[in-house]
């Protein structure tokens, strides 16, 4: 499996709450960060925090517009779509994946964190 094959597998599974096909993706060691946020490291954390992110969340969707990988380093340009009380809420995200041994060590999402917020705020 390439780095692309193994990042876009990672993505399907991880936004559809499959962690037991997600979390088999990553490294023992993986550090994680939506970059707004403190890092956190190793699978059980990057578990917590993708129930805590995606906790109000009916479902889930990351589509990747962009992609580009230089050996064992995935770059990829998507929307993170989720559907919070019946409308969805879209989020653009740049996201850096760095592999090792054909899992995934590093994870960076950057995004800017007002674009969502204001999504979540009640509709007036």
């Amino acid at each position: 499996m390439t780095a692309l094959d193994t990042v876009n597998r990672f993505m399907q599974a991880a936004s559809a709450r499959d962690y037991d096909t997600a979390l088999g993706l990553l490294a023992d060691d993986i550090e994680y960060q939506n970059m707004p946020l403190p890092a956190v490291t190793g699978r059980q954390a990057v578990r917590e925090t993708l129930d805590m992110l995606l906790a109000s969340a009916e479902s889930s969707e990351w589509v990747v517009h962009r992609q580009v990988a230089d050996g064992n380093l995935v770059l990829n340009e998507r929307t993170d779509r989720f559907l919070v009380g019946g409308r969805w809420l879209e989020l653009p995200v740049a996201g850096i994946f760095e592999l090792r041994d054909g899992l995934i060590v590093l994870w960076r999402d950057y995004f800017d964190l007002d674009t969502i917020m204001k999504q979540m705020a009640p509709p007036s």
